[in-house]
């Protein structure tokens, strides 16, 4: 392989129009996931304006661009995704047909380990790295909103009746209910990050909005415009004030969903419910073919979804002593979090403890 390590400043146009059209190209053979927005050059190039240490290989094939493998890269040889705990799909963006061999990326970047926790499907040289395969469901609306609303209907004929009937009394209590897809206004943006905050300290999570990073990440992303890339905050009103907001990023044909909150005095309307309803038909309209939510367990990610994809975690290592000191810290941290994730007789408890937490700390 013929691979080349560029910084993102000293990555060319041409280079860049090579990536995406490898993208536009992905569905077509059936490699539909590569086309993520988390894999965009974009995304690459945004977290390289924020954080230290992002390159991005590029792997040509007589002289032309066959794949390109952003990473993050410390001093020392650790590796991890761009992004890494903040993006939602990870891997590398190759042409059909096209095989690597890991340790020879690894070696041509530097590396002594790569870390991802949301590699993408159907990456066998990174996937024999996996400690565990976990669900992403998504929202399927590439047939139109009516038919994914009728997917709804069939398999939770209830939610979709209730959560409908919340928002047309959503209406009647607070004033006419108006949906903006795609919402230009800064201060929308500040809101939802004020929602995120607020809602990460109230169920003791960690704020990732404190971390100045993220923040000036996802203000770079919303005013960052390319074909097909966009950043989309979409924004639910009711009586011109915003009620529930989210924050994602498109391609031309994946929505990937990202920062979804709301404002809890309106809470019992479930408004992220709504929102997320009208972000479907929207999308639909626009083209999309499905919805990504993201790995985790909500109860609303199941209400909504019409089938998961799959993202693995784990490490891609060398022989290197850095690789195994790296490896023997993070994999119990890992191991643990998922565990008490995977079970509710763990979970439960646990997601009580934090909120409390939060509780306490929201008085203080």
């Amino acid at each position: 392989m013929d691979i080349r390590v560029y910084r993102p400043g000293e990555l060319g146009a041409a280079e860049r129009a090579a990536w995406t059209a490898l993208q536009a190209k992905a569905h077509l053979h059936g490699l539909p996931e590569l086309a993520n927005p988390f894999l965009s050059p974009e995304f690459a190039l945004a977290v390289g304006r924020c954080r230290r240490g992002v390159r991005i290989a590029v792997v040509r094939e007589d002289g032309e661009p066959a794949a390109f493998f952003p990473y993050q890269r410390s001093a020392t040889g650790v590796g991890r995704a761009v992004g890494l705990g903040v993006s939602d799909c990870q891997g590398l963006v190759h042409r059909p047909g096209f095989t690597w061999d890991a340790q020879e990326l690894l070696r041509a970047c530097g590396l002594a380990v790569w870390e991802f926790d949301h590699l993408v499907e159907g990456q066998q040289p990174f996937e024999a790295g996996a400690s565990g395969t976990f669900p992403s469901p998504v929202m399927d609306v590439d047939r139109g909103y009516e038919a994914y609303l009728g997917q709804l209907r069939a398999r939770s004929p209830k939610f979709t009746r209730t959560t409908l009937a919340k928002e047309r009394k959503l209406g009647r209590d607070a004033g006419a209910v108006t949906y903006v897809h795609d919402e230009l206004d800064p201060e929308a943006l500040r809101t939802l990050m004020a929602w995120k905050s607020a809602q990460y300290r109230r169920t003791g999570r960690s704020d990732r909005f404190a971390h100045e990073w993220i923040t000036r990440l996802v203000t770079r992303l919303f005013h960052t415009r390319s074909e097909p890339f966009a950043g989309i905050l979409s924004v639910l009103y009711a009586g011109g004030r915003p009620v529930a907001a989210h924050f994602g990023l498109r391609t031309e044909r994946i929505l990937a969903c990202w920062f979804p909150a709301y404002d809890p005095a309106f809470a019992k309307y479930s408004p992220g419910l709504v929102l997320h309803l009208r972000m479907a038909e929207a999308a639909a309209a626009d083209g999309i073919a499905y919805l990504d939510l993201g790995r985790g367990q909500k109860e609303y990610k199941d209400s909504l979804k019409t089938r998961e994809l799959a993202v693995a975690e784990g490490w891609v290592t060398r022989r290197h002593p850095i690789a195994v000191g790296h490896r023997a810290r993070r994999a119990p941290v890992r191991a643990l979090r998922n565990m008490v994730l995977s079970r509710p007789e763990l979970f439960e408890p646990a997601d009580r403890i934090l909120k409390r937490m939060g509780k306490i700390r929201s008085r203080v």
